[in-house]
């Protein structure tokens, strides 16, 4: 029983230092700013381990049982030996548990090993190499201990004593890692951060996809340094896993860019904690090598930590946040970088900062005047609505309607609306930019001006329904919106088109496409709204057959479009844009379907040869049969 008497002494004092390397990361997450938060959130952690987060892990099936069975395993194992070690019940029944119980996390301990064999180029080495024979060793140690526990026969001994020796070897990593920041420390940080989660919205079902405004009242705007970051959010990034599957989903990483999502927040947990990146074995941002970077937590963050065109190469398609396993948000953490750069120093790329100037001056991203929106549609006797009508859709076309591309697409869309007799309206010269760029760039005080300007416009007339072509309006105005006090039920033209023809509002001839269609999700109506589906359906009642793309879907690969990132104009080996023909040409694809008017530009502007670039609405107008 010497080896028992001997793990429970090992038992609370590991208990000890664990819970001193704990006050000590608790420490350095208190240099950010106060946020909400609730202790009974951590009654909430479970759950979301187990549904939420699995859910993405789940994703990769191999990846999904070694971590079932080594977590899982460690938590039995470690509730088996505190009941029954650090209780002192020394009970054969809690052994004979506990057996069962380390096999399966040894197990999972193979399955990590046999996988990090022949890593993926994401994942970081170094110490993380390490994990799963530490792992191993105290599911070993636990097994030999548990089996020789209750024999008083010096062999017994003998193998009791190795047991602990590979416990206290396995454990000493693990509390290392808690401490001084070792691999170890995501499952302390992991399950805290799941409790306190930056975005508790996430786990009730809403998506969660919004930006959060600020107090424009009190500066400092954004965040500076890491200190100006919520603790709770310092918190998130210090919970990633280094596993780079945001690395694997980021376009501007694929092109060349200097932006590694995995490296971003590693850097940010490096400014916080202090020191520098040269401990960071993941593979570096391009073109930036690692090393050369450093911080603390009251030090500026750009440009001694991050280089600043890591921050205007992010489109914020959220690809990175889709495939996060622990659900960090690293758009959020983007957008509050850019905030500061913006909003208190000034200092943005040229056409961003005269994109936001034309903004501020003539409400329009171009510097067009409003009324020239619908100058496309004089020939078409749009009814204009005016204060005390009433209309079922208000169209809205966004910034796209000036660009002569784009006018093709509301024209055929005017076109079934009216085959479809649909009741709808437009603003004329009322409807200004919705301010969904110049927040992407940082400028929320440019966007909360643009936002109440357009609530209260909207506020005059009486219509049930807006309707865009537009994702990036779409999302604007449904969700970010409803913070300033507009609430709207805002409708995408692929969805309300999807129900006029099941409806039998559209009449159509269905016949078989001539071509190969594919069809390209837009980030900001796949994975900001989760429509998915409305646009497919769509193009199969016109007996299209779509042929997918690799990525497609929640993996689409973004054009390039988003969030400001065409007028910051970072350089890299190659463009977003031609990276998403590419993925078209590689299943013969000769028209790629879109649902967004920047989608449409971008991939417009690839050299040919290329596939053609249509919109579903005209493919629906394609085949509307004469009346």
């Amino acid at each position: 029983m010497r080896a028992a008497h001997a793990l429970t002494v090992l038992f609370w004092l590991q208990a000890l230092l664990m819970t001193i390397g704990l006050m000590q990361r608790v420490r350095l997450w208190r240099a950010g700013k106060p946020a909400a938060a609730s202790w009974l959130n951590i009654a909430a952690a479970p759950k979301r381990y187990f549904v939420d987060l699995h859910r993405v892990v789940a994703r990769d099936s191999e990846i999904a049982t070694a971590h079932i069975a080594a977590a899982g395993g460690a938590v039995l194992v470690l509730l088996l030996i505190a009941a029954n070690y650090g209780l002192a019940l020394y009970s054969l029944a809690f052994d004979r548990a506990l057996v069962i119980a380390a096999a399966i996390m040894l197990f999972g301990a193979w399955l990590m090993w046999r996988r990090r064999r022949r890593p993926p180029s994401r994942l970081s080495r170094g110490p993380w190499m390490r994990l799963p024979l530490m792992l191993a060793a105290v599911a070993s140690g636990t097994i030999l201990l548990a089996l020789t526990a209750h024999a008083a026969t010096i062999m017994a001994s003998l193998i009791a004593t190795l047991a602990l020796a590979l416990i206290c070897i396995g454990c000493g990593e693990a509390l290392l890692g808690v401490g001084a920041g070792g691999p170890m420390k995501h499952a302390l940080t992991g399950f805290l951060h799941l409790a306190f989660h930056p975005r508790p919205e996430r786990f009730r079902g809403s998506g969660a996809t919004a930006l959060r405004p600020i107090d424009l009242q009190r500066a400092p705007f954004g965040a500076g340094k890491p200190s100006d970051f919520d603790w709770n959010r310092l918190l998130s990034f210090d919970a990633c896993v280094e596993c780079g599957k945001c690395e694997a989903a980021c376009p501007a990483f694929a092109a060349g860019q200097p932006l590694n999502p995995k490296k971003l927040i590693q850097d940010l947990v490096v400014g916080f904690t202090g020191g520098s990146d040269a401990r960071y074995a993941g593979q570096a941002t391009p073109g930036l090598p690692v090393g050369n970077h450093s911080g603390a937590p009251e030090r500026a963050i750009l440009p001694g930590l991050i280089d600043e065109r890591t921050l205007w190469s992010c489109t914020t398609c959220r690809a990175c946040v889709e495939e996060c396993p622990m659900l960090i948000e690293h758009v959020d953490a983007i957008v509050d970088l850019r905030r500061h750069r913006t909003l208190m120093l000034g200092e943005l790329p040229e056409p961003a900062a005269a994109c936001l100037e034309q903004l501020r001056t003539t409400e329009t991203q171009g510097g067009y005047p409003l009324a020239a929106r619908y100058d496309w549609a004089t020939d078409l006797g749009l009814r204009t609505l005016h204060p005390g009508e009433a209309t079922e859709y208000l169209l809205i076309c966004g910034e796209g309607a000036y660009e002569p591309r784009y006018q093709k697409t509301l024209r055929a869309l005017v076109g079934l609306l009216n085959a479809a007799r649909v009741d709808f309206a437009i603003l004329g010269a009322l409807e200004r930019d919705c301010g969904d760029t110049a927040r992407r760039l940082g400028d929320e005080a440019g966007f909360s001006e643009l936002a109440k300007r357009n609530i209260a416009t909207l506020a005059r007339f009486n219509f049930k329904h807006i309707l865009t072509a537009d994702p990036h309006a779409l999302h604007c105005l449904r969700n970010e919106y409803p913070a300033l006090g507009g609430h709207y039920n805002v409708v995408h033209h692929s969805e309300l088109l999807d129900r006029l023809l099941n409806a039998g509002r559209l009449a159509t001839s269905p016949r078989p496409a001539t071509a190969r269609i594919t069809y390209h999700d837009p980030c900001y109506l796949g994975r900001y709204n989760g429509e998915y589906d409305a646009p497919r359906r769509l193009l199969q009642s016109l007996g299209i057959v779509v042929e997918e793309m690799s990525r497609s879907r929640r993996t689409s690969r973004c054009c390039g479009g988003g969030g400001g990132a065409p007028l910051s104009d970072i350089p890299g080996a190659r463009r977003i844009p031609d990276m998403r023909v590419d993925d078209a040409r590689s299943i013969g694809a000769e028209v790629i379907a879109v649902a967004c008017p920047g989608c449409a530009s971008m991939l417009q502007g690839v050299v040919a040869p290329r596939p053609e670039i249509v919109d579903i609405a005209e493919l629906v107008a394609e085949r509307l049969s004469s009346p």
